[in-house]
């Protein structure tokens, strides 16, 4: 009989040591050879005649001495083999290892019919065991062996494809890999305990099969192959269960999953394939304890291992989730922990255990009611975990609610506690919560149970319909349940509140698409008021139906309730929740919510987002809500939006319109639609209608110019015809469409209908046909229109003016009315009509506005064609003449006169069109000087307020025109903008404010404080108006940040939300200026803030702001020492308070501890106030959460230093104090004569007895002395601080005799005879 063969340490331990004395019969390795040195050929023959024994001979020939010497000594070189020879050792090995498993299930069958003749079997088996292991060994070396090769020399990984193409008999190692694992897998599914002779093998087989597997699992390439994956899986969950090697595999396995992330899947694989093919769950069970027993501590340490086993529980919860339900109690404890990557898997846990652990329907009443209480308790979890103190667990959380509500497994009763829960969360501080928030939202909405359409008015109209129509199907019963005091029409809900889900599955088998599918008809039969609800069935049925209604009510009106905070998150400084926010809205949208489709309209300014992922989102949703297929459509919705926007959401949709032109999003098609509705070819088209259809293709021809082009006649025919009188704004749209035009078409315009437009606008500017409020938006773009395409606008524009004075009133009554002006009489005035005074006013300072603009727009023609000539001239396409005649200029400086000059003109052109010169008189000239007195006569202009509005925005024009007439009126400007009553005025008057900022900013510079006193305006308009010019003159480096920046901090606590928003906005956008202003002018602001009246919480969180949006260390190390050496000079408290409040909000580095404590000095003066200590502890304690050791003792020094000093001032202060105030008592005490007689000392005994806490008197010659407890206890100490003393004795329970002392001048100390018994009841 051959030696018994044990699995070595290595392979080479297989070699037999001369040294060692073997005591047992083992099989080792004799004569191995160096198959190394041997030469190709003779490689090949020897591989080649190893490999015919093998074949030739029996099957457990491997432990013959000799040929086992040569099948190590091949397996020891198998690197050095090449692929032929490999394939054929390899392919001997495992065919025989193949075919040797069939003959040990034979062999079992042999041995039990073979009783008698013993021993020669037992020597089969024998041999069978040693052939079953050598076989084993030496096929796992040899993937040990090709594995380590593979990975040192980084061969590439075979595809699938290329594997096809591959030879049968080539070497391809990811083929032979997973054939011999799955080989050894197979192993283990024979009878071992037959070669074994136990139940289980032997324990060194067992540990050298699974040390190596293990091994394996180590490479994260050799898993990505599928077929030697589950061998390894199957090998695994063969030993740890069907040959109970649980306890090592065990902790093999907890090992890789802390040390290797990729080997969390594959080891839950490795478990479940245990459990489903050996129906055991052994191996699992031993893993959940293991982590259980676990001491969630460790977890906050191993954060890679935490979530590696956090991600393993959640595989084999969904893999086994039965399994995981009965032993989810030993995990339940770990929510205590404090490592948020074991809560997050915890709950991902229960959320697959909720989806997939009770599914089934079989089984006892009993067990499916602990099933349901199990159920109960894991969703109460989920809930609660919803408030869990870190946000990534809160976002888990909100996300494993969004795959169940995905799986259809929360019921209608917890379905709106869920989604109240979800809209609390959208307010969350944290931005990963917010958006698993909304994504839940969506979710919710996409599968709710309820219907297609979630409007609260069908809802309401069809609960209350079938709330009658269960009372008729139960009178009876609804009074007795009114008697009881139990609503019976409730009787669906359980205790809780919630849907009971048996009646709510009833209710959905009879109505089996949604809820509101009936509607329509429901409310036709409620305007009909005829007939009845449809029957949905018996009473029961009935009653499961009005509890899901009201159960669908209450989440639309919770979906519409989240508007506003959805407005919120739109404006929100993060990208996600901008994002995730539209997907909602788009989705309330489809659903009908209540309130979704205005919100949708505030998402259109979000398109001028630098953002692109907002700009996309907005552009994405915008082309999905309104973009149609159907033409009609698209243009229907299009010019809907423009009807029901304002100013800011055109400007936003004539963005989004120009650039969907540009991609081609808006087809030709949708444009000719918008064409019929506007030329009303639609039947049912409104003036409105068209009016909108005629803005959108003017936002569309700033793309595309050519698309107004082939209407120019419509344009003006309906424009301008009777539609407009209907449609008072149709004729300012017509327009702006004669702006847009194209200069080709501006040209074909002129031909065909030169003086026929021009009559039109005319007529419209000087003309009464619209109504105020219409005509000066109307006038606005029709002057505009004029300077546009007319050749020679000045002339025309002149004529305006003319006739629209004549309107007023003619010359000789217009000097009157000059005169009246300046005398304060309103004679003349008051038969003129003030709104055509204000009207022609609108159009002198229009005209005067459009001439300057004019004037700059020629200027920039004449150097553009300057410039295209030089430009063709150094082409050299002009004559070497020309070129001299150029250069020649160019050395006389000829052609910098020729701009010298133009400047010139242009600046002489702009002077003339409001001052002009002395001798000529000029027509816009001849109105400044009225407009300047009618504007300075403020009984006048408090007497027409509209006409105030007109005048000094025709003023404030003129004074952009002309810098002197600017400089003579500024002061008048200023007081108006301080003093007018109209709110309107001061707004006006303080945007023009911001222009004349931009073109003089030399004359507006001494008035800077008066500019930022608007931020004190008491109205809001004003103060929104102001923020935002100071906003732009600052940001954009107009104005120099004065030191009344103060102001604009103080409106980040602005009592309207907008103004607050937009002065944060400015800070925050003035902090990537530069080096960020905010660090130089930070103190500056302190200081003015302390001054001013400000409440202690407004106080806090403007400094709070500001000091977040400063970032760099070395800034706040700077500011840390500024703030210090305020302190020195300062006597009031409040600022102390505030300096260090501001130092408290600091981000501390070392550095600044170490100036915080080197600048001791600065501030121990006001150590004394309780306020400024807190505030210096709170800088203590945030220095020990960062600092070092070294660092952390020079903390706690210097915050003994700092109590030590604190108690000294405070005891000094108390000093100082009670000497201040004994002095003055002493003084008083010396006035007074004691009297010593025992009769008036228990005189006044008994007076104090019988007041009893009372004021007391004390009579001493003629004086009287009065003393309440206080007072007399006050005095007491104040003798015994300043040296005196008092006996005090106890005379009876309750009371206490005081005997005063009295200090004579030379310090004696003299007893008073009076005594005063206070009484402590």
């Amino acid at each position: 009989m051959a030696p018994h063969f044990v699995f070595p340490k290595n392979l080479r331990a297989l070699e037999k040591d001369e040294e060692e004395e073997y005591q047992d019969n083992r099989l080792s390795v004799q004569n191995p050879i160096d198959v190394a040195r041997l030469r190709p050929s003779q490689l090949e023959e020897f591989v080649k005649g190893v490999s015919f024994d093998l074949s030739d001979k029996e099957l457990f020939c491997i432990e013959e001495q000799d040929l086992f010497d040569r099948v190590y000594s091949l397996v020891r070189g198998f690197s050095s083999l090449t692929p032929a020879c490999k394939f054929i050792l390899v392919e001997s090995l495992r065919s025989n290892l193949s075919v040797l498993l069939p003959n040990v299930d034979s062999l079992v069958r042999v041995s039990q019919g073979q009783d008698d003749d013993e021993i020669p079997m037992l020597d089969r088996v024998t041999s069978y065991r040693n052939a079953f292991k050598i076989y084993t060994f030496f096929l796992l070396h040899v993937i040990l062996t090709e594995e380590s090769n593979t990975v040192s020399g980084n061969n590439t990984k075979v595809t699938a494809t290329s594997r096809k193409k591959q030879p049968v008999n080539s070497w391809n190692w990811e083929l032979q890999r997973g054939r011999m694992l799955n080989l050894i897998a197979n192993s283990l599914e024979i009878n071992l305990a037959m070669l074994f002779g136990s139940s289980d093998p032997d324990e060194n087989y067992l540990s050298f099969i699974v040390k190596n597997v293990f091994s394996m699992f180590e490479k994260a390439m050799l898993l990505k192959d599928s077929e030697t994956k589950d061998a390894l899986c199957h090998i695994i969950g063969a030993c740890a269960t069907k040959y109970h090697y649980t306890e090592q595999s065990s902790a093999s396995i907890m090992h890789l999953i802390h040390k290797y992330d990729f080997v969390v899947t594959h080891m839950a694989d490795a478990v479940a394939f245990a459990d489903k093919k050996y129906a055991d769950g052994t191996l699992a069970t031993s893993l959940i304890r293991e982590i259980g027993r676990t001491n969630p501590k460790s977890y906050v340490k191993d954060t890679s291992g935490a979530e590696n086993i956090g991600r393993f529980l959640v595989e084999l919860a969904d893999r086994l989730p039965k399994l995981m339900s009965t032993n989810i109690g030993l995990l339940v404890p770990h929510f205590g922990g404090e490592s948020y990557k074991i809560r997050n898997a915890l709950v991902g846990v229960l959320g697959k255990l909720v989806a997939k652990a009770f599914n089934d329907v079989e089984g006892e009443v009993s067990s499916k009611s602990v099933r349901l209480r199990t159920k109960q308790a894991m969703l109460e979890i989920l809930l609660e975990r919803c408030r869990d103190v870190s946000a990534y667990t809160r976002s888990r959380v909100l996300q494993v609610w969004a795959e169940l509500c995905e799986e259809h497994s929360v019921s209608i009763g917890l379905w709106n506690e869920v989604a109240a829960l979800a809209a609390g969360r959208l307010e969350d501080k944290s931005a990963i919560v917010r958006k698993s928030a909304l994504n839940l939202l969506i979710m919710m909405l996409q599968h709710n149970p309820f219907g297609p359409q979630l409007r609260i008015a069908s809802f309401q109209a069809t609960l209350e319909q079938y709330k009658k129509k269960l009372n008729e199907l139960e009178p009876d019963k609804l009074s007795e349940g009114v008697k009881d005091g139990v609503p019976s029409d409730n009787d669906s809900f359980n205790g809780d509140g919630e849907v009971d889900d048996a009646k709510a599955e009833e209710v959905t088998y009879h109505q089996p698409e949604s809820l509101t599918d009936s509607l329509p008809h429901i409310e036709q039969e409620i305007a009909s008021k005829d007939s009845s609800v449809p029957d949905v069935g018996n009473l029961e049925q009935t009653r499961a139906l009005v509890a899901s209604l009201e159960a669908g009510l209450k989440f639309s009106e919770c979906i519409s309730a989240t508007m506003p905070t959805l407005l919120q998150l739109m404006a929100s400084s993060s990208a996600t929740d901008v994002e995730n926010t539209i997907l909602l809205l788009m989705r309330c949208r489809q659903f009908q919510i209540d309130g979704a489709e205005a919100c949708l309209r505030k998402m259109l300014p979000l398109v001028f987002s630098q953002d692109k992922s907002i700009y996309e989102a907005v552009d994405n949703a915008f082309i999905t809500i309104y973009i149609m297929k159907n033409p009609l459509e698209t243009a229907k919705n299009l010019l809907n939006l423009a009807i029901d926007s304002n100013v800011g959401d055109q400007a936003a949709l004539e963005f989004i319109v120009g650039a969907l032109v540009s991609k081609g999003d808006i087809s030709s098609g949708a444009i000719s639609a918008l064409w019929d509705f506007f030329c009303f070819n639609v039947n049912g088209t409104t003036a409105e209608q068209s009016r909108g259809a005629l803005a959108i293709l003017c936002m569309a021809a700033k793309s595309s110019t050519a698309i107004l082009g082939s209407h120019l006649q419509d344009i003006i025919d309906i424009g301008f015809g009777r539609w407009a009188r209907m449609e008072p704004l149709l004729a300012r749209t017509a327009c702006i469409a004669i702006q847009r035009l194209s200069e080709e078409d501006k040209k074909k315009l002129l031909l065909s209908n030169d003086s026929r437009i021009f009559g039109i606008l005319e007529s419209l500017i000087t003309g009464f046909g619209l109504p105020d409020n219409i005509w000066y938006a109307a006038v606005d773009k029709a002057i505009t229109a004029v300077y546009m395409i007319h050749p020679t606008p000045e002339t025309l524009a002149a004529d305006f003016v003319k006739k629209s004075l004549i309107s007023v009133f003619d010359g000789n009554r217009g000097d009157a009315l000059n005169n009246d002006i300046v005398s304060g009489n309103f004679t003349v005035l008051s038969t003129v009509k003030v709104a055509k005074l204000s009207r022609y006013l609108f159009v002198t300072s229009h005209v005067a506005m459009n001439q300057l603009v004019y004037i700059e727009y020629c200027v920039r023609k004449i150097q553009k064609q300057k410039g295209n000539k030089e430009k063709i001239d150094s082409e050299g396409t002009t004559n070497a003449e020309t070129q001299k005649d150029n250069s020649i200029n160019a050395e006389l400086g000829l052609a910098a006169s020729e701009d010298a000059v133009l400047d010139t003109l242009a600046e002489r052109a702009e002077k003339e069109i409001v001052s002009g010169s002395s001798s000529e008189k000029n027509l816009i000239g001849e109105c400044a000087p009225f407009l300047s007195k009618l504007c300075r006569n403020f009984s006048l202009m408090q007497k027409y307020p509209v006409l105030q509005a007109s005048a000094m925005l025709a003023l404030c024009r003129f004074m952009i025109i002309d810098a002197k007439f600017c400089d003579e009126n500024l002061q008048l400007l200023f007081t108006v903008v301080e003093n007018a009553p109209s709110e309107i005025v001061r707004s006006n008057c303080t945007i023009a404010l911001g222009d004349l900022a931009v073109r003089f900013p030399n004359l507006l510079e001494p008035w800077t404080e008066n500019m930022y006193a608007r931020l004190r305006d008491p109205s809001v308009s004003v103060r929104k108006n102001a923020v935002l010019v100071l906003s732009h003159l600052i940001l954009n480096d107009m104005m120099k940040v004065k030191g009344y920046i103060n102001e604009m901090a103080v409106r980040v606590e602005d009592h309207d939300e907008r103004i607050s928003n937009l002065a944060k906005l400015f800070f925050h956008e003035l902090s990537k200026k530069g080096s960020n202003p905010i660090y130089n002018l930070l103190p500056d602001i302190l200081g003015k803030l302390s001054t001013q009246d400000l409440q202690k919480g407004s106080f806090c969180n403007i400094m709070q702001f500001l000091i977040c949006s400063i970032k760099k260390d070395k800034q706040m190390e700077s500011l840390v020492e500024k703030l210090c050496n305020r302190f020195s000079g300062v006597t009031d408290v409040l600022q102390w308070e505030n300096i260090s409040y501001c130092l408290s909000q600091l981000s501390f580095t070392e550095k600044g501890m170490k100036k915080l404590v080197e600048s001791f000095k600065t501030y121990e003066h006001a150590l004394s106030e309780d306020s400024v200590m807190d505030h210096f502890r709170n800088i203590i304690n945030k220095g020990k959460k960062f600092a070092k050791p070294e660092l952390k003792v020079c903390i706690e020094e210097f915050e003994e230093k700092l109590n030590k000093f604190h108690m000294e001032k405070k005891e000094q202060e108390v000093t100082a104090r009670n000497a201040e105030i004994h002095r003055q008592k002493v003084g008083n005490i010396e006035g007074f004569v004691m009297a010593g007689n025992d009769g008036e000392g228990s005189e006044v005994s008994d007076n104090a007895e019988g007041n009893d806490g009372e004021v007391i008197k004390m009579s001493m010659e003629g004086e009287t002395l009065s003393l309440d407890d206080e007072s007399t206890s006050k005095l007491v100490e104040l003798e015994e601080s300043s040296g005196a003393s008092s006996e005090v004795t106890e005379q009876e329970e309750g009371e206490t005799e005081i005997q005063s002392l009295r200090v004579d001048r030379k310090g004696r100390r003299m007893k008073l005879f009076s005594s005063t018994y206070l009484r402590h009841d």
